[in-house]
């Protein structure tokens, strides 16, 4: 079956880094885009960052653009996202996400929390 699991997150400072990774398994991982979301508390899910198939095309929410970097490895069956310059606003759960066919799939998520 098809299995998304995030790792990489935990508590960081202001203004430090994470890398969070996505291991996947259960479908042809090459052929599909990629995505990350999150969810801060009391707030909708959100689009972070999508990445295509092949990695050649990417896609950033406008609160994400030049500080966050989603890539994947296609021999890993794995996706990433570096974050830098996190802030205490952006502390939230991180899901992975792609689309097969009409289904969505999700991880089961990783709490980032930034805080001094």
């Amino acid at each position: 079956q098809v299995q998304l699991v995030e790792s990489g997150g935990g508590l960081v400072q202001p203004g430090r880094s994470l890398r969070l990774s996505c291991a996947t398994s259960g479908f042809t991982f090459s052929r599909y885009a990629m995505s990350w979301y999150r969810q801060a508390p009391g707030k909708e899910r959100e689009l972070v960052a999508s990445i295509s198939s092949v990695g050649g095309s990417t896609n950033y929410g406008d609160s994400f653009k030049g500080r966050f970097t989603i890539s994947r490895d296609n021999a890993k069956n794995t996706v990433y996202l570096q974050m830098d310059s996190l802030e205490p606003e952006e502390t939230a759960v991180y899901y992975c996400n792609t689309r097969l066919g009409i289904r969505n799939y999700w991880g089961q998520g990783t709490q980032v929390t930034v805080s001094s």
